[in-house]
C-alpha cells in the first residue's frame, strides 16, 4: 500500500474552497466529453435549438447524472485509489474531501438529476431510475469483467437517448444509434486511458482489458472500437437525414482518432493524457458545432 502521510490530515487553511474541491473530485471539467452528445440527440430532435426550458433541464440532468457517477465511483473505489500511486492523491484519499460530504454530493446529484428527468416528460421520467443505475453500476464492473469499458460506454451513450427523449417524448433509431457511436467511442479511449494501470491491475485482480489480453491486443480492440464508432456515426447521418457539413464532421472525427492512436504505444504511454482529455473533447465538441451547423441549413 502506499503511504500517504496526507490521509488521516485535513486540507489545509491555503486549500480551495470545499465546492472547488467537490468540482475537482468529481473532475467536473470532463462533462465536455458527453454533454455534446446530449446536444447532438437534443438539436437533430428539434431541428434546431431545444427550447430553452428544455435545454436546461437536460444540462442539468446531464451535470446530475455524471456528477452521481463521479462521486459513487471515488467512494466505491477510495481503498483501490489508495493503494494506486497515479490515484493516491485524490480527494477522498487525502481527506480533502471526507466520506460524509461525498455521500452528500452522490445524493443530491441523484435528486438533480431526477427531479430534472421527471420535469421533462413521462418517458424520461420512467427512464430515469435505470439510467442512473445504469451510470452508477459501471464502478462496480471492473472487479468480474473485461467489459467494463463498454459498460463505462453504455453509461455514457445514455446522453444523446435522454436528450432525445427531453425533446420528443419517444424513442426513435436515430438516437440508438448514436447511442452505441458513443458507446464504442468511449470504450475505445478507456482502453487506452487504462493502460496507465495495466500492471495494478494485474497486481489487484481488477479486469482492465490490457490486465487480461495484454496491452497490444487491447489496442487493436480500441482501434476496432473506432472504426465501428465511425460507421455508427455515418449511420446517424443517414437515419436523422444530415448533410455534407455533418458528414464533413465524422471525416475530422477520422482524422482525430489516426492521430489519438497514434500517440500512444505499450512502449510509450507518455501521451496518455493528451490522447484521452485533449483529443477527445475536440472530438465530441467538433461533432456536436458540425451537427449544429448542419441542422442550420446554411451549406444545404
Amino acid at each position: 500500500m502506499v503511504s500517504n502521510p496526507a490521509n488521516n490530515h485535513p486540507p489545509a487553511s491555503g486549500s480551495p474552497n470545499l465546492v472547488a474541491r467537490l468540482a475537482s473530485l468529481v473532475k467536473f471539467e470532463h462533462t465536455i466529453f458527453a454533454l455534446p452528445f446530449a446536444f447532438m440527440g437534443a438539436v437533430v430532435a428539434a431541428h434546431g435549438v431545444p427550447s430553452l426550458r428544455v435545454t436546461l433541464l437536460i444540462v442539468l440532468a446531464m451535470v446530475g447524472a455524471r456528477t452521481a457517477a463521479m462521486t459513487f465511483n471515488r467512494i466505491v473505489d477510495v481503498e483501490i485509489d489508495r493503494k494506486n500511486p497515479r490515484t493516491a492523491r485524490r480527494e477522498l484519499v487525502t481527506g480533502a474531501v471526507s466520506m460524509p460530504q461525498a455521500r452528500g454530493l452522490l445524493v443530491i446529484a441523484c435528486v438533480l438529476f431526477l427531479a430534472a428527468a421527471i420535469s421533462l416528460n413521462r418517458l424520461a421520467a420512467v427512464l430515469s431510475v435505470p439510467a442512473l443505475i445504469a451510470v452508477l453500476g459501471y464502478s462496480l464492473t471492473k472487479r468480474f469483467t473485461a467489459l467494463s469499458h463498454l459498460a463505462l460506454g453504455f453509461g455514457l451513450s445514455i446522453a444523446p437517448v435522454g436528450a432525445w427523449v427531453a425533446v420528443t417524448g419517444k424513442l426513435d433509431w436515430p438516437p440508438i444509434i448514436l447511442a452505441a457511436a458513443v458507446m464504442a467511442w468511449t470504450a475505445g479511449f478507456d482502453i487506452i486511458y487504462s493502460l496507465q494501470d495495466t500492471e495494478f491491475d494485474k497486481a489487484q485482480k481488477l479486469h482492465s482489458l490490457p490486465a487480461v489480453i495484454g496491452e497490444s491486443r487491447a489496442l487493436w480492440v480500441s482501434r476496432l472500437l473506432h472504426i465501428t464508432m465511425l460507421g455508427l456515426l455515418a449511420g446517424f447521418g443517414l437515419a436523422a437525414g444530415l448533410g455534407r457539413v455533418y458528414y464533413a464532421a465524422v471525416a475530422l472525427v477520422f482524422l482525430f482518432l489516426l492521430y489519438e492512436h497514434s500517440l500512444v504505444s505499450p512502449q510509450d504511454k507518455s501521451r496518455i493524457n493528451v490522447a484521452f482529455f485533449t483529443l477527445n473533447g475536440v472530438v465530441s465538441v467538433t461533432l456536436f458545432l458540425l451537427t449544429l451547423l448542419d441542422i442550420s441549413g446554411l451549406f444545404r
